[in-house]
Order: C-alpha cells, then sequence, then structure tokens
C-alpha cells in the first residue's frame, strides 16, 4: 500500500504543477462556455443580419403569388436593402426565364432566382437558385416569405377579409417549457436537457483526455526504458493502479475546479453580459440533490477507470506514438459513439434506444447521466446500468493488468490478438 500511495502522489503532483494544467484549470470553464454560447449567438445574429441581394421571383402562378413573396421579403429585410424583381409570366415562357435568371446570376448581377408555378399551389413546391444556395439562413428567410405568402393566399380564398389576413398569420407563440419531477416543478424544461448534454460531454472530455494521458505516459516510459528502473522496486499490477489513481484523482481535481468556477461565473453572468450588451436569458438550472452529485462522480470514476485501464493497455503493448493511436482507435471509438447517441438520448430520454444505451457498459457513464438530467429515471435502470460498468470496469482491470505487466517491458513488433489473449492468460 506504501509502494501504491507513492505512485499516486508522483503521478498527481508531477501533473497538478505543471503550467498547462494551471492554464486548463483557470480557463477551462472559459472555453468550454465560448465553444457552446459563441458559435449560437453569432448564428443567431447571422441569421438575423442575412441579406438577400438582388432577387429575381419568376411568378407563373396566374395568381400574383410573387408579388405576396416580395412584399414579405421587404418587410423582413427592409433594412438591409435589399432589392427584389417580380417576373409574371407563362408556364411556356418558365423555361427561357430560367435560362436568363441563370445567366444574370452567373454574370452576378443577381444573387439569385426563386421559381413559382402550379406545383407551388398544388403541391407546395418552390424552387430557389442562386450564388447563396448554402447560405442557410438567407435560404431559410426566402422560405419564409414563401411560406406566409401562400398562407396569406389561402386565407384569402377562404373568405377572410384581407385586411385581417396579416394580424392572423403573423403569430408569433413563446412557450415557456418546465420540468416536473416527484418533487414537484423542476424548472427549464430545456436548461435541464442543456444541462445534461454539457454534464455528457463533460463525462466524455475528461475520460477520454485522461485516458489518453495515461497511454501516453505509460508509452513514454516504455521506450524511454524508465519502467525497466521503476519495476526494480515496484510490481506492475501496482504501477499500473497508482498511475491510474493518480491521473484519475488529477482529473476529479480539474473538474472540482471546473464546478466551482462556473458556479461563480453563473452567479455573476448578469453583471458580465450586461457590460458587454449581451441580453440576459433568465435560466432555472435543475437542482441536483447530494444522490445525483454521487451518482454523477461514481459513472466518472467507474468510466474513466474502464477506459484508463484499456488505454494503459494500449501503451504497454505500442512501440511509438504511431502504434498506440492505431491500438487506440477502436477505444476512442466506444467513446465517441457515446457521444453520437447523446444528441437522440436528449430530444427522447425515455426511448428504447436511450434506454438499451444507457445500460450498455461503453455507453453508460455518459449516456446515463444525460438520462438522469433530462428526466426521471427508474432506480432498477439506474442500479443495472451502474453494475454494468462496474463488472465491465472489473473486468478491464483485470485483463489490462496481465497485459500491462508483459507488454511493459517487451519491444519489437505489437503483439497480435492471439499473442494478447495468451498474456492475458498467462499466471
Amino acid at each position: 500500500m506504501a509502494k501504491l500511495w507513492v505512485v499516486i502522489k508522483r503521478e498527481y503532483l508531477e501533473r497538478v504543477r505543471t503550467k498547462w494544467f494551471i492554464i486548463a484549470t483557470i480557463f477551462g470553464p472559459l472555453f468550454f462556455g465560448s465553444i457552446m454560447i459563441v458559435p449560437g449567438y453569432i448564428s443567431a445574429r447571422t441569421v438575423r443580419d442575412s441579406k438577400i441581394g438582388n432577387l429575381r421571383i419568376l411568378d407563373a402562378t396566374g395568381t400574383g403569388l410573387g408579388a405576396r413573396v416580395a412584399a414579405k421579403m421587404a418587410v423582413s429585410q427592409q433594412a438591409l436593402g435589399s432589392a427584389t424583381h417580380v417576373i409574371t409570366l407563362t408556364n411556356a415562357a418558365l423555361s427561357e426565364a430560367e435560362s436568363s435568371a441563370t445567366l444574370a446570376v452567373m454574370q452576378k448581377r443577381d444573387q439569385g432566382y426563386l421559381v413559382l408555378d402550379s406545383t407551388t399551389l398544388t403541391r407546395l413546391r418552390a424552387r430557389y437558385a442562386g450564388s447563396n444556395a448554402s447560405a442557410l439562413g438567407e435560404t431559410q428567410a426566402v422560405e419564409n416569405a414563401v411560406r406566409q405568402a401562400l398562407l396569406q393566399s389561402r386565407l384569402e380564398q377562404a373568405g377572410i377579409d384581407p385586411r385581417r389576413v396579416d394580424s392572423l398569420s403573423n403569430v408569433r407563440v413563446n412557450m415557456s417549457v418546465e420540468k416536473i419531477d416527484e418533487k414537484g416543478r423542476g424548472g427549464s424544461g430545456m436548461a435541464s436537457a442543456l444541462f445534461g448534454f454539457a454534464i455528457a460531454f463533460l463525462l466524455y472530455f475528461s475520460i477520454i483526455f485522461y485516458g489518453q494521458n495515461i497511454m501516453s505516459g505509460v508509452l513514454d516510459e516504455k521506450t524511454s526504458r524508465v519502467s525497466e528502473v521503476v519495476l526494480s522496486s515496484v510490481g506492475p499490477d501496482t504501477l499500473l493502479a497508482g498511475k491510474v489513481l493518480g491521473v484519475g484523482a488529477v482529473g476529479l481535481t480539474q473538474q472540482i475546479a471546473w464546478i466551482g468556477s462556473t458556479a461563480l461565473v453563473w452567479k455573476f453572468r448578469a453583471a458580465v453580459m450586461t457590460k458587454l450588451g449581451v441580453p440576459v436569458v433568465s435560466i432555472t438550472l435543475p437542482p441536483i440533490g447530494i444522490g445525483m452529485l454521487l451518482l454523477l462522480v461514481a459513472y466518472f470514476v467507474l468510466g474513466y477507470l474502464l477506459y484508463a485501464s484499456l488505454f494503459a493497455a494500449v501503451g504497454a503493448i505500442s512501440g511509438d506514438q504511431q502504434e498506440a493511436r492505431q491500438a487506440a482507435a477502436p477505444i476512442t471509438m466506444m467513446l465517441v459513439a457515446a457521444m453520437v447517441f447523446a444528441q437522440p438520448v436528449m430530444f427522447a430520454p425515455t426511448s428504447t434506444l436511450a434506454k438499451v444505451v444507457s445500460l450498455i457498459p461503453v455507453t453508460a457513464p455518459v449516456i446515463m447521466p444525460l438520462r438522469m438530467s433530462a428526466t426521471q429515471v427508474p432506480a432498477l435502470e439506474i442500479a443495472l446500468s451502474l453494475a454494468g460498468v462496474a463488472l465491465a470496469c472489473a473486468a478491464a482491470i483485470w485483463a489490462s493488468a496481465r497485459i500491462y505487466r508483459v507488454g511493459l517491458l517487451m519491444t519489437g513488433k505489437r503483439p497480435s490478438l492471439q499473442e494478447l489473449a495468451r498474456w492475458i492468460r498467462y499466471h
């Protein structure tokens, strides 16, 4: 036990004293907050400020729909100085008009053109072509204008007073969503979903980052022959356990620091956002009890131990960084698979897919905390999930320790799967 503590202490202090650990601990919450908030804020501003340049509307409907679309575009784009030209024509002349409009776009006289024909009225189909076809915000503005114009036309055909059509069709609903659990109201439903996704991403990032950190450390010690000196006084099982626990303690320390600093930033967010001129949005975060906190820690610890032991085994059997990255690819893909399922689970946390992936040991450390943050999960499912992860963790540690003690002193060609199986069976 004394030797194990020495290894844990060495691995812990060696990493927390580095300048990169201090920088990441201080600026980590700011970085994660930026990559989650800034892109959305910029996208919203970009969509709001999207400018449609010279737009040609080819109206072959015979109902004046093109003029209605132009009017809707003028309202949404009036501050942006866009120009819309409506050309009324027959279906027979549409092909030639499209060719002319295409040439105008190619010569940069127009930015694009919109085609409205009989299928627009019967099948609700319209066609747009232009140099900005990949600009989602701008094409969305055109689509919205067509939809509103069609709705206005249908309401008038139904006999509704044209003067009332605008007031009836331009309706926006601001609906708040609140979560209710067995303890009563639990704050914003959207906040719970986003909070759960943030927790899942934090667990994913921490597990993969510190797991690969162990792999690199084992590989460096192996290639530099330091491990041969260390193994003369410490057994391979003790060395592996010390590395895994020491680096895990570093990860836990960093997460505690991140959570504390994030809570501090959240407390003073209103003053900071006001200073920056950003509108303050009132969001009520879901309450986190002691039980929930302990479960999150348990999933992090078990998930970390599961993957860290596998990454350590990969480092022990590899001869250089390139080999290690290739051998670690299947392990990394298991974690990536968890994040692939994160979004579907966030939208439907009670679906069969969500239940299945939250019980699979390799994805449960990321998916189950996400589910628990988004909805009520039966205690039986949580217990089965934790038991599955714990069993997988024990099996991974047992197999990795046997691979580690042999592979750490092996050099040359990377062992095959048959050789790895033989190392595991070796006593």
